[in-house]
């Protein structure tokens, strides 16, 4: 393992949930917290990103977001971490390939909202993704729709666990992925800047 990383043992559930958290807000925890629980999962980390390619515009300081995100987080088993920055990795296949050889026998799962699963076919190397880790999908009740009809959904259409064996994602090997209902918090980090309760300066 690598010198400044944080201490992983073999066999433990790690969920990665990727996002440039811009600023961070209650809808981040309250599906960490789901996350948690539904995919029977040790930890959760917060892999904040150092830039979103689908993304024009850059985000605030690493470093401010990632202390915005501590300062917001009181869960022992959850973990704030610039840790692509420290890779040097821009994608998450990038990212998911270099923490396997970083932490050999740790069990990651990738985690995302239905709107990333939607688009999820135009990430780059999605389905060496899809063939690398279980994927959680976190989604609003009646929020399926263009998830499950897109690419990704309908081709691993026969890898797909049902909401009631949630717990077991986490021990599947990929391709897996599951979906779980999660009442989100009505709040998103474009409505905070909107509202000029976070500026990207400073």
């Amino acid at each position: 393992m690598r010198q400044g990383f944080p201490y992983l043992r073999a066999g433990m559930r790690i969920g990665l949930l990727g996002g440039s958290f811009d600023p961070a807000h209650q809808g981040h925890l309250q599906i960490t917290k789901a996350a948690l629980q539904q995919f029977d999962l040790d930890q959760l980390w917060w892999l904040v990103s150092p830039g979103n390619p689908l993304k024009a515009q850059a985000p605030a300081s690493m470093a401010r977001r990632v202390q915005a995100a501590r300062d917001l987080v009181t869960d022992p088993n959850v973990l704030i971490s610039d840790i692509e920055a420290q890779l040097g990795t821009r994608y998450t296949a990038e990212t998911l390939r270099a923490l396997r050889r970083v932490y050999p026998g740790v069990r990651f799962t990738w985690l995302m909202g239905a709107d990333n699963l939607a688009h999820f076919h135009r990430w780059k190397d999605w389905q060496n993704i899809m063939e690398t880790v279980p994927i959680g999908v976190l989604a609003r009740p009646g929020d399926r729709i263009s998830a499950r009809l897109s690419p990704a959904a309908q081709i691993y259409r026969a890898a797909m666990l049902k909401g009631a064996q949630s717990q077991l994602l986490s021990g599947q090997t990929a391709p897996a992925w599951c979906f779980v209902n999660v009442p989100m918090v009505d709040a998103s980090s474009t409505e905070i800047r909107a509202k000029g309760a976070w500026s990207r300066k400073g």
